[in-house]
């Protein structure tokens, strides 16, 4: 009798997981709608440190996953800090020092602004699918949506979170939760994605809270007010020349 018991677990559970999408084609149908060609934004960063809360009003351009330049507009004391990415190498400008700086290294975990974002998490490829191996490990509920339950292993050592557990909107293929893991186990950031929003037919997220495990605060909110996908950007503004200009 206990042998049948067991049968009929493994072939209830066989059924189960057969119903599920794979990780890999849930991962493609995320990189469709999160990833584009070009992309340009206007956005806001709202930190919320344990001695205030601060906010900093930036514009973007981006192009495939190598090409990336951002100029910070406000506050005072920020405007006209520039930051260009170019394939595995970043630099920033200071305008009060009127200097190029090169992050790399160790520099790279660093705070972006005091934020819950490393310059890292910037230059992480957006795309998945290059990136992860995923499972589908069940399903579950979050803020009223049906979602896979994903589990993502890095392809490789040299990524920023080994291990991704994420909880992705069935309908919309899009992730609503993210828990970002070292390779030891350890959670380092937790993500929750909010205002889904249906942009040139694709389901993006406007609003972002991230929250750095191993900083105090409540966290940094990433509040898209504009974006456009697919559009033409001069060449001129993803190249180190624009840092000073």
């Amino acid at each position: 009798m206990k042998k049948l018991l067991t049968i009929f677990f493994l072939m209830s559970a066989s059924t189960l997981y057969a119903q599920y999408p794979s990780g890999e084609t849930i991962l493609r149908k995320i990189d469709l709608n999160m990833t584009s060609k070009t992309r340009v934004f206007v956005s806001k960063m709202v930190i919320h440190g344990r001695r205030g809360t601060r906010t900093i009003e930036s514009k973007s351009w981006g192009q495939g996953e190598e090409k990336a330049f951002t100029e910070y507009l406000a506050p005072a004391r920020e405007k006209g800090t520039k930051m260009l990415k170019l394939e595995d190498k970043l630099w920033i400008y200071s305008p009060s020092t009127d200097r190029i700086i090169q992050i790399s290294g160790h520099m790279l975990r660093q705070s972006v602004m005091g934020s819950d974002l490393s310059y890292e998490d910037f230059m992480e490829d957006p795309r998945l699918t290059n990136l992860y191996r995923a499972d589908v490990t069940g399903t579950e509920t979050v803020d009223g949506r049906p979602c896979w339950v994903l589990e993502l292993t890095a392809k490789s050592k040299d990524v920023a979170y080994y291990k991704r557990k994420m909880w992705v909107d069935e309908a919309r293929a899009v992730p609503l939760r993210e828990e970002l893991y070292a390779k030891s186990g350890k959670l380092l950031k937790r993500a929750e994605l909010r205002d889904i929003t249906n942009i040139q037919g694709r389901w993006f997220p406007k609003r972002i809270i991230f929250k750095d495990m191993m900083k105090k605060g409540k966290g940094t909110e990433f509040i898209i007010e504009k974006i456009q996908f697919d559009v033409r950007i001069p060449p001129r503004i993803l190249t180190k020349a624009s840092l000073r200009k």
